[in-house]
């Protein structure tokens, strides 16, 4: 008689155990899921923000691209040569940012709740390098801006002394913007001058969205 109520007891206890179990596996299930739709969320946010920039962004582009053709076409001389090619290579560059940020605000926009976390790891990273690249690939055409006031005249006629500055000038901010080109990469995210370059809330929205999508990973793993 003890034995058989011994073994209902432990059957109970073990019910109670299995119920306990698959409760907590429910709670855990629950909340893992509202603190992914929850970090999703702040990450979509601040997503959202970073596309309203760069739509901005986009149309200054554009017009500034305009701006120099229309400079460009209407102060074409000779003694403008340098001014001209100077502003063609600016206007190049800004026409390569323009379209790099149009493909980035098409990649926010493909970032959703539907995307698994593997998916929208892969957008973000991808969103964070290309804002790297465009980046430094501005930087390039730093030179130019020193080149801007440069004539045909003043060459010929500023002697040595007006040769000297000017590539010593240009030459300097050549290889600042070589420099930058090539040091700008995440590996260098904890360096000061690389937080004193990427200190914009452009930079900010990127890493946050990336933070809060990590966070469900370790969530997960946890």
């Amino acid at each position: 008689m003890e034995d058989v109520t011994l073994q209902n007891l432990w059957k109970q206890y073990d019910q109670q155990l299995q119920e306990s179990r698959l409760l907590n596996l429910q709670a855990w299930a629950l909340n893992k899921q509202n603190f992914e739709m929850l970090q999703t969320q702040k990450a979509k946010n601040k997503l959202n923000k970073l596309a309203i920039f760069k739509k901005w962004a986009v149309a200054l582009g554009i017009g500034l691209v305009v701006l120099l053709c229309f400079l460009i076409i209407n102060t074409t001389t000779w003694q403008g040569i340098f001014f001209n090619i100077s502003l063609g290579m600016i206007a190049l560059f800004t026409l390569l940012a323009v379209m790099a940020y149009i493909r980035q605000v098409v990649l926010i926009h493909q970032i959703d709740e539907s995307n698994s976390l593997v998916e929208t790891q892969q957008k973000l990273a991808l969103l964070q390098s290309s804002t790297l690249r465009i980046t430094g690939i501005l930087w390039l055409q730093m030179p130019f801006y020193c080149t801007m006031s440069l004539t045909p005249a003043m060459l010929a006629n500023g002697g040595i002394k007006a040769w000297v500055i000017s590539i010593v000038v240009t030459g300097l901010f050549t290889l600042a913007a070589i420099w930058l080109y090539k040091n700008i990469h995440y590996k260098n995210r904890h360096k000061k001058w690389f937080k004193l370059l990427f200190s914009s809330l452009e930079w900010t929205y990127v890493t946050k969205a990336i933070e809060y999508i990590d966070e469900i990973d370790r969530f997960k793993k946890e």
